[in-house]
């Protein structure tokens, strides 16, 4: 009786189950009595279990059984570690970027300004269907580095109104949002999408005008001696490039983030020094580029500004014989004190034909500097120009300094140490922003202007390490790293005689050896 009564309830919970499956496709609102259902079911199957224990243990005594139980729980412990791993793996995501250049990776600019966002940035993406898989390969990169990031994916073909209301007029179009500011991008690539990103969290460009009229470097002219492409860098930092005549002009202007003074070859008038100083007072910022003076002519009045900041430029030439390259007057930095600027840097710079730029050791007027760059222990600073036509030697008994020879040093100071309670305007007003930074003024000198012009502008450290210094002069220290670069151009030029020989190689020569292989094995195995 007892056997017949869980043999019924046994059936009884196999028919739950199969009515709350069916229930669930076919009823989708009788969903929670589906639930109770195969609850009860199972209840029905588990209480039938357990009555037949008997019969259950006979089962497994039997070897077959055994053999059985042992495999099925083999898959299940397979499964469970398949499953955990899986687990594991969407919550604690890894990649891992196998290409030389780091073409998969982003940059750490990039990474730096997503982990800088301290409010939600959004990327709508206005493209075909079929072209939406570019960006996301991208943007998952950004969602990736900073749970801030989010992106929406728009075809404006099936969803007009949307586009419209963003004002899109052509495709391939990323609209970046970030505490109610937009700025547009127009390709996937991280330069562009991170361009963008930077100027909607700045809100404005900040402008850095460089000074011309004593024969300076002119960021407009694209020639081996210009300035174009670090003009192209700086306006990927949201940076406005302007040129500015000091002479023409009583004062710098007030809306100037920056004054660049690139490689001038003849002195300031004692107004345009004045009004440099004026500047600097007001929690300017200043980046002097002078080259080294091949006929010994001294520019007095630049000179001497640059002294009242604690910092003198030598009147010598920078020789490295560490054998980085064929012309000892190229100095090579790979190493450089611990500052802001080169804070994590670590991509080697070149600086053909340099001076020494020294930090004087007590400080001038409490402006005490520090050195950012540094040659070799095999360099030294020539005092004798005229001995380099007859070769390189190191004569510490005539006047040569010994290496290593800071080339790159740099100042800062509150700006009531500077001797003027009032910032410029571009400067953080601490009461309108809390946590922005106090004003300073702030003078970065380069012993070589010839580093960062085009010529020299494939040298990756080159522009970074400009870019940074300016960067820092505007108190923006988390764009100082090192920027997104182009993929490396890894084409197979081969002439038409190496490309034959590819074509017999592939499609004769190597099905012909396995063929004969085979035909080897074959022969002997009869």
């Amino acid at each position: 009786m007892l056997q017949s009564l869980l043999g019924g309830i046994g059936w009884l919970g196999s028919a739950l189950v199969f009515a709350a499956v069916a229930a669930r496709f076919l009823k989708p609102e009788w969903d929670q009595y589906a639930i109770y259902g195969a609850w009860a079911g199972l209840g029905c199957i588990l209480l039938y279990g357990i009555g037949q224990w008997r019969d259950v243990l006979a089962f497994f005594r039997r070897r077959q059984a055994r053999y059985g139980a042992l495999a099925t729980i083999s898959v299940l412990v397979a499964l469970a570690i398949v499953v955990a791993v899986n687990y594991l793996a969407a919550r604690q995501n890894k990649r891992w970027d196998l290409t030389e250049s780091k073409q998969n990776s982003l940059s750490e600019q990039t990474v730096k300004v997503l982990k800088g966002l301290d409010a939600p940035a959004t990327f709508t993406v206005f493209d075909r269907q079929g072209n939406l898989d570019r960006f996301r390969s991208r943007l998952d990169e950004y969602a990736y580095q900073s749970s801030q990031v989010s992106a929406d994916y728009v075809d404006p073909d099936t969803k007009p109104v949307i586009a419209r209301q963003y004002n899109i007029d052509a495709y391939g179009t990323v609209v970046v949002e970030y505490k109610g500011r937009r700025e547009r991008a127009t390709s996937d690539s991280e330069q562009d999408l991170t361009n963008a990103l930077i100027k909607v969290i700045s809100g404005k460009a900040r402008s850095v005008y460089f000074v011309q009229g004593h024969g300076e470097k002119n960021p407009t002219v694209t020639d081996r001696g210009g300035y174009s492409a670090i003009a192209a860098t700086l306006k990927r930092d949201n940076y406005a490039v302007e040129t500015l005549v000091l002479a023409q002009q009583k004062d710098v202007p007030d809306e100037a983030t920056a004054v660049v003074l690139a490689g001038p070859t003849s002195d300031l008038l004692p107004e345009e020094a004045a009004a440099l100083s004026r500047y600097l007072a007001k929690a300017g910022k200043l980046m002097v580029l002078l080259d080294p003076s091949l006929d010994g002519k001294m520019l007095p009045n630049l000179q001497g500004l640059i002294h009242e900041w604690g910092i003198d430029v030598g009147s010598n030439i920078v020789v490295d014989i560490s054998g980085a390259t064929n012309d000892p007057s190229f100095a090579v930095a790979a190493n450089y004190p611990p500052h802001p600027i080169t804070d994590r840097f670590s991509a080697l710079t070149l600086y053909p034909v340099a001076r020494s730029v020294a930090v004087v050791p007590a400080g001038v007027n409490g402006h005490k500097a520090q050195p950012v760059v540094e040659t070799s222990p095999r360099s030294w600073a020539e005092a004798n120009l005229e001995t380099l036509k007859t070769g390189v030697k190191m004569e510490p008994d005539k006047g040569d300094t010994p290496g290593p020879i800071t080339i790159v040093a740099a100042v800062s100071a509150p700006v009531t140490a500077a001797g003027d309670a009032t910032p410029a305007a571009d400067a953080a007003d601490p009461a309108a922003d809390p946590d922005a930074p106090k004003p300073e003024s702030r003078l970065v000198v380069f012993g070589d202007a010839d580093f960062a012009s085009n010529a020299y502008g494939g040298v990756e450290g080159n522009p970074n390490l400009f870019a940074n210094a300016l960067n820092w002069l505007a108190q923006q220290e988390n764009l100082i790293a090192v920027r997104p670069k182009s993929a490396n151009d890894r084409r197979l030029e081969m002439t038409a005689r190496q490309q034959q020989g590819v074509l017999i190689t592939s499609i004769f020569l190597m099905p012909a050896l396995v063929f004969g292989v085979g035909i080897y094995t074959w022969w002997r195995r009869r």
